[in-house]
């Protein structure tokens, strides 16, 4: 079986972040890329890529979303040197202002200390926050794509559509 050049790997318990992952690899292409929901396909699958996009909802007070959690202690067997990793998160800005995005953070920073090249950052204007652990050292920025399909979802497209370009520029694609 052949592979797409970019795996995207995503958990999701309420289809957000599985809707924002279908249309990312619709972006980019479904040739291009590989969708995996992580409660169906083991994380190691990631080590076959060397392009990688992982997809984070962030749950109640910043927590992980059960499969995330269920699988985190897996993705420290996986060797990051020379994978470009992009990520995009789900939060809910509203309900939990203090906790926004906070799972996409946590991962940021695990995959950093395994080595990974990190792409993908986001503006954090147009947002309504308290805090978040997926701000960028001087906060100007997400370490990633964040997305509320909670309360932002009419502009979860034309973002998503954004941070596939900017993808593009640094993913190699077919």
């Amino acid at each position: 079986m052949s592979r797409a050049p970019i795996a995207l790997f995503y958990g999701s318990s309420t289809c957000y972040t599985e809707m924002s992952a279908e249309k990312i690899q619709q972006r980019l292409g479904e040739a291009q890329v590989d969708v995996f929901n992580i409660a169906d396909e083991p994380i190691i699958t990631a080590q076959l890529y060397s392009q990688i996009i992982f997809g984070i909802p962030t749950w109640d007070y910043g927590e992980l979303q059960e499969d995330w959690e269920e699988i985190w202690h897996e993705i420290d067997e996986i060797d990051f040197a020379g994978k470009t990793v992009a990520l995009y998160g789900q939060g809910d800005q509203e309900g939990y202002p203090e906790w926004f995005l906070d799972s996409m953070g946590y991962l940021h920073n695990k995959l950093v200390k395994l080595g990974a090249t990190i792409i993908g950052q986001w503006p954090n204007e147009g947002y309504t926050f308290e805090e978040s652990k997926a701000l960028t050292d001087d906060d100007s920025l997400f370490v990633g794509l964040a997305l509320d399909d909670d309360i932002q979802f009419d502009l979860s497209d034309e973002r998503i559509a954004q941070w596939c370009d900017q993808l593009q520029q640094h993913f190699t694609l077919n």
